[in-house]
């Protein structure tokens, strides 16, 4: 009852935030015939217009409050080349027309249509704001005017000029998610969905977050001109972006969102602040609209691999749901080939449903793993449609996974999506999956170096008219199948790992939108401190400018020596298991289903899941260090969970600080078996913190802070 209750309360504080995000907002944007003014208390940027004919330019944009320094007081605001011919907001332009816009997600701004002095375009530059937040979320939809199909490129949906010598010389650039530091022009890459232009002196910065899929995104700092800009890879890039647009149609770029601040000594600041709030209330992601999100996942592809069968299967199902698990995932080899996904009968005589059915007997969720764009050269359905699939640039079929033909890559601009969607949905109905693991590439590959092996050189796929454009629209036709995906199956957790993604560890807004998770790594080697080490820090490296239960780390194994530390670190994303859970005693069954059942509370009482912060004072995590993490619900602010780690630090003892709570409030800290360990207001948490003592070399702690006065 107690459970049922706590329920109940939970999905109510949801339903609650969930209906917020479509309360009305006050109009974030006013204008006249010649300035546009967005402003919503946070942030404030001023347009100057073109009225008969001119320029459209950035004049002033700046943190309400106070001074900002950063930016000229001309900005070109845009760029974009259009059968070669460069347009931007320097140049000259009609204006159309402005109105009102919004989202769904108490977004509110406006639409500014104009048009181009040689009559060829028509462009909408889009802007949102949010209540209490220094985003300004910008996209550009391109018309073409002309009575030509023509070729779109280099897109810059935000462009900036940036003052001289101070900004340049003493800016931190923060890439890689906004964790790697570095100074002087910095042209960026795949794993720039957020970086973070910081200068210590004037304590002020931007934040720039790119939405655009995997290898077509492109952000660049000071990089061939003085000038910061966010969009889409140029015509020169390794991966380079190309869309065509047929006469008269048009095409919407992906969103770029900028946050200016000040009075920030350190970028980390809004990083752990507006930037995860932004996204968890505005962006729209998947895990954001998931009621219950996963707890405890438990995976067969390590130690198994392919070697899997029924017998198998239901031995490791029932120890995995004795050891407390909540999903239970099959990973590769249930299948006779890649492509047409029949079960393999000489492993499965019974098929899947009756194992399913055993998963959920447990109470467990099943989920299981499908190569989402991949067919075996002897499959059906590459006989059936050798059109489907990709094309090298010798017009020769093409495995982009790896160099060998053992595998056919399938191209989405074909109509292999609307084939594997029906299997994918057949398998999710049929069996009752929650989860999907959904692998392998389908642009880029991780395994394979020269950028000659991406895409799709076919000149006679429907959805592109050549490889450059089919970087970008593979990956708009696999997110379609995600969503075609959710909308049969709501609650369907859907993981989209790092090879689909098409690069090492690669995750972004992009993919957050269309799917919850995102496996980041097959981690292997023996089961010492190393393992634990490398999946915190994986943890800290993307996050918190990614979710962290977007974070799937793998493959830490159930049955090694210290197993309690791979629990108490993949605690700080979403925790995973692999192994072999029959060689766990009845002893250690037992202990993991207290650690099962602690995060299950801690989930049902704070929604811990949805949130993460840098520990003040624990840095990323390397070997001598101490390091941390926190997951305190900052809408609520009622608590969360603590994570701290010794990681061969001379030290035994280190005082822990826990921001972001109501300074107020009173809380209690307590260990994970209940026992209380202090009791301090909110501002003494921040300021004073509690004493933790670590006597082993390699060793961490997990904790409770509940507020006690709410």
């Amino acid at each position: 009852m107690k459970r049922v209750l706590c329920l109940f309360l939970l999905n109510f504080v949801l339903l609650s935030v969930a209906l917020a995000r479509y309360a009305p907002v006050a109009p974030y944007a006013i204008w006249t015939n010649s300035e546009l003014t967005l402003n919503n208390g946070v942030v404030q940027r001023t347009i100057k217009l073109p009225a008969s004919e001119g320029p459209f330019l950035t004049t002033t944009y700046k943190p309400v409050t106070g001074g900002f320094r950063y930016f000229q007081p001309i900005n070109p605001d845009f760029g974009f080349e259009i059968n070669g011919i460069l347009y931007s907001g320097s140049g000259a332009w009609k204006q159309v027309g402005i109105q009102r816009i919004s989202d769904a997600r108490q977004g509110d701004g406006a639409a500014v249509t104009i048009q181009s002095k040689d009559g060829k375009v028509e462009l909408t530059l889009r802007f949102l704001l949010y209540p209490d937040s220094p985003a300004i979320r910008k996209n550009l939809v391109i018309k073409n005017l002309t009575n030509e199909t023509v070729p779109l490129e280099s897109v810059d949906v935000e462009k900036f000029s940036i003052t001289d010598y101070n900004a340049t010389t003493f800016s931190w650039i923060c890439h890689d998610y906004g964790r790697r530091r570095a100074i002087g022009p910095y042209d960026g890459n795949m794993q720039d969905a957020l970086l973070t232009v910081h200068n210590s002196d004037w304590q002020q910065g931007i934040v720039i977050g790119n939405e655009a899929a995997g290898v077509v995104k492109h952000t660049s700092v000071f990089w061939k001109e003085p000038v910061i800009l966010s969009g889409l890879t140029h015509k020169d890039a390794r991966y380079p972006f190309r869309k065509y647009i047929d006469k008269g149609e048009s095409f919407t770029t992906p969103q770029v969102f900028t946050m200016v601040y000040n009075n920030h000594k350190d970028p980390d600041e809004i990083l752990n602040t507006a930037v995860p709030d932004f996204i968890r209330k505005h962006m729209g992601i998947r895990l954001s609209e998931l009621i219950q999100k996963p707890t405890f996942v438990y995976n067969t592809w390590v130690p198994f691999r392919k070697d899997i069968n029924e017998k198998l299967i239901r031995e490791l199902a029932k120890a995995a749901a004795d050891a407390g698990m909540k999903e239970f995932i099959i990973d590769d080899g249930w299948a006779e080939n890649y492509g047409d996904w029949i079960i393999d009968k000489a492993k499965f005589p019974n098929g899947l449903k009756p194992v399913f059915d055993y998963i959920k007997s447990l109470g467990m969720k099943p989920g299981m793993w499908v190569s989402v764009g991949s067919a075996s050269p002897d499959s059906k359905v590459y006989k059936a449609h050798p059109d489907w699939f990709v094309l090298d640039e010798n017009q020769q079929p093409a495995n982009l996974h790896e160099d060998n033909l053992s595998m056919r890559t399938a191209c989405f601009g074909t109509g292999w999506p609307g084939y594997i969607k029906e299997v994918l949905l057949k398998l999710a109905l049929e069996y009752g999956l929650e989860y999907l693991k959904l692998d392998f590439t389908v642009v880029t590959s991780p395994y394979r170096f020269s950028n000659k092996t991406t895409g799709c050189y076919a000149t006679n796929h429907p959805g592109h008219a050549d490889r450059n454009e089919s970087l970008f629209t593979s990956y708009e036709s696999v997110w379609k199948l995600f969503d075609e995906l959710h909308a049969a199956k709501p609650n369907l957790f859907i993981d989209c790992t790092f090879e689909t993604m098409g690069g090492l560890q690669l995750i972004d807004y992009a993919m957050l939108k269309h799917a919850e998770g995102d496996w980041l790594s097959n981690f292997y080697g023996p089961p010492d401190v190393n393992v634990d080490l490398r999946v915190r820090n994986m943890a800290w490296w993307r996050s918190p400018a990614m979710p962290a239960t977007a974070l799937v780390i793998g493959n830490p194994e159930m049955q090694d020596a210290g197993w309690e530390m791979h629990i108490k670190s993949l605690a700080g994303a979403l925790p995973i298991m692999l192994g072999d859970p029959r060689k766990l005693s009845g002893t250690e069954l037992k202990k993991y289903r207290a650690y099962a059942d602690w995060l299950q509370a801690m989930q049902m009482k704070h929604d811990f899941m949805s949130y993460r912060q840098d520990l003040a004072g624990f840095g990323e995590p390397m070997d001598g260090m101490w390091d941390g993490f926190q997951r305190v619900n900052t809408d609520t602010k009622r608590g969360g969970i603590v994570g701290i780690f010794r990681q061969g630090a001379t030290e035994t003892k280190r005082m822990v600080t826990v921001g972001q709570l109501d300074p107020a409030t009173t809380y209690q800290v307590k260990t994970m078996d209940g026992k209380a360990v202090t009791s301090l207001t909110g501002k003494a948490l921040q300021t004073t913190g509690f004493p933790v003592t670590i006597n082993w070399l390699y060793a961490g702690e997990l904790f409770e802070i509940q507020s006690i006065d709410r």
